[in-house]
């Protein structure tokens, strides 16, 4: 069985578990297919956000659907307060109609009963082939027939590196992890470092293990199981731990004055990043722009292609919306419409999901900040190579935090990532248990 067919099996399990419910139907008597019928007369639907300007986006399509209004509510990012708030008004019966959900965060949501299935709504089921084929599976967990959000963007992940550096100091632009840690070494020996590892934001490493080819959860028939110390995700503790260890990467954490710092003096060469990142480099070291360049990330076998992805949203309807079908109309306009799609990469940056999206021409032009680099091209070659099988489970957050923790501990030399990571999985099964989640122990 394909691992994300393994993931709905597990997924409806725990549904099962949490909710004492497994019918098809509602409890009055309606089908999924009733349920997303269009509403009669003017629809009101509230969308919450933390995407800059998404106001301007909604404002194109309120003003071409005058019976379907949508009210923005803006709030922090997921983690930072919005998944919360999110969990405490499903509770309450007072959920917005749609909220934006990142997709590691999608599984505690469906683990809750809290999304509408869409796959009844109009269109939806046939926009699969709009979307870039990894990210829809990130919504429907394998089911052919069940879509549980509408991909909004994505994160593949690729090599950003200050070209000038490497061509003044003669050293060879990296394709393999191997040749990335001879680099190191030269880099070292000029006084910087080849690049930052994060002891913080966990997504980083977690694309790292899924380029890599990892995944840290599955099941065996009924039941998640959880492991965070699998042959491939310890080989590339190991591997960062390595650099850490011979002092060959700095490790500031990520956005702060010291990392922004790090790379507008030429302190840090090269950052590991998603398609998003682009502005991120921008914005904190913008006296070294045109020095910059992006190139496919490092391979673990010369010849590979492979990447893996760190970050990227959808658009979900919650259980409770009075109006799925308006509301799954909208996402899929959101998220696939060229209107909106130019809009949120021109306010937001947003690399979008939809293939059509990849097509822009922002994202066919070249940057002058990279050089007038046509960066989007290599992202665009990045998506197409990331695998459809990594699967998040339903406490994301939680596992986050306790790896952080462990990883902050690690880069100062108290522990190592493997033993942050076997924590982490100690620590994940335990809240897994505690919300009657099926898992192995």
């Amino acid at each position: 069985m394909k691992k994300r067919a393994v993931a709905v099996a597990l997924l409806t399990a725990a549904t099962v578990a949490l909710t004492g419910c497994a019918t098809s139907g509602s409890t009055d008597g309606t089908t999924a297919a009733d349920a997303c019928a269009p509403s009669t007369g003017k629809v009101d639907l509230t969308f919450t956000t933390w995407i800059p300007g998404m106001e301007e986006t909604v404002a194109i399509w309120n003003k071409a659907n005058p019976d379907i209004q949508v009210k923005v509510q803006t709030g922090p990012n997921g983690n930072g307060g919005t998944y919360q708030n999110f969990f405490n008004q499903l509770k309450a019966g007072n959920a917005p109609d749609l909220g934006q959900i990142e997709y590691d965060a999608l599984p505690n949501f469906r683990v809750q009963d809290g999304l509408t299935n869409l796959a009844a709504c109009d269109g939806v089921l046939d926009a699969k082939s709009d979307f870039v084929d990894w990210t829809w599976g990130q919504v429907n967990f394998g089911e052919d027939k069940s879509v549980y959000a509408i991909p909004q963007d994505a994160g593949p992940m690729a090599m950003f590196y200050r070209a000038d550096l490497f061509k003044a100091n003669n050293i060879a632009i990296p394709t393999t992890w191997d040749e990335f840690a001879t680099a190191a070494e030269q880099v070292r020996a000029t006084g910087g470092y080849i690049t930052n590892f994060s002891q913080s934001d966990i997504n980083q490493f977690a694309g790292f293990v899924w380029q890599a080819g990892g995944t840290w959860f599955k099941n065996d028939g009924d039941k998640w199981t959880v492991d965070l110390t699998d042959p491939t995700t310890t080989k590339v503790a190991a591997y960062w731990q390595d650099l850490i260890d011979r002092d060959l990467v700095s490790t500031n954490p990520p956005w702060t004055d010291e990392w922004n710092n790090a790379y507008n003096t030429g302190s840090d060469w090269t950052w590991n990043s998603a398609a998003w990142g682009a502005n991120s480099i921008a914005s904190g070291a913008p006296d070294t722009a045109g020095q910059w360049a992006v190139a496919q990330s490092p391979q673990w076998n010369a010849g590979d292609k492979a990447s893996g992805n760190w970050g990227g949203s959808s658009t979900a309807v919650f259980k409770g919306s009075k109006h799925p079908y308006e509301a799954a109309k909208f996402a899929l306009w959101l998220n696939t419409s060229d209107e909106s799609l130019t809009m949120l990469n021109k306010t937001a940056n947003l690399y979008p999901a939809a293939k059509s999206g990849l097509e822009l021409p922002a994202l066919k032009a070249g940057v002058p900040f990279y050089g007038d680099q046509a960066i989007y091209d290599e992202f665009a070659i990045a998506s197409a190579q990331v695998s459809p099988d990594f699967i998040w489970g339903p406490t994301m957050t939680q596992t986050y935090n306790d790896v952080s923790d462990g990883f902050k501990a690690a880069v100062s030399g108290k522990g190592t990532l493997e033993e942050a990571l076997k924590v982490g999985q100690t620590n994940t099964i335990a809240a897994m248990s505690a919300q009657s989640i099926p898992v192995n122990k």
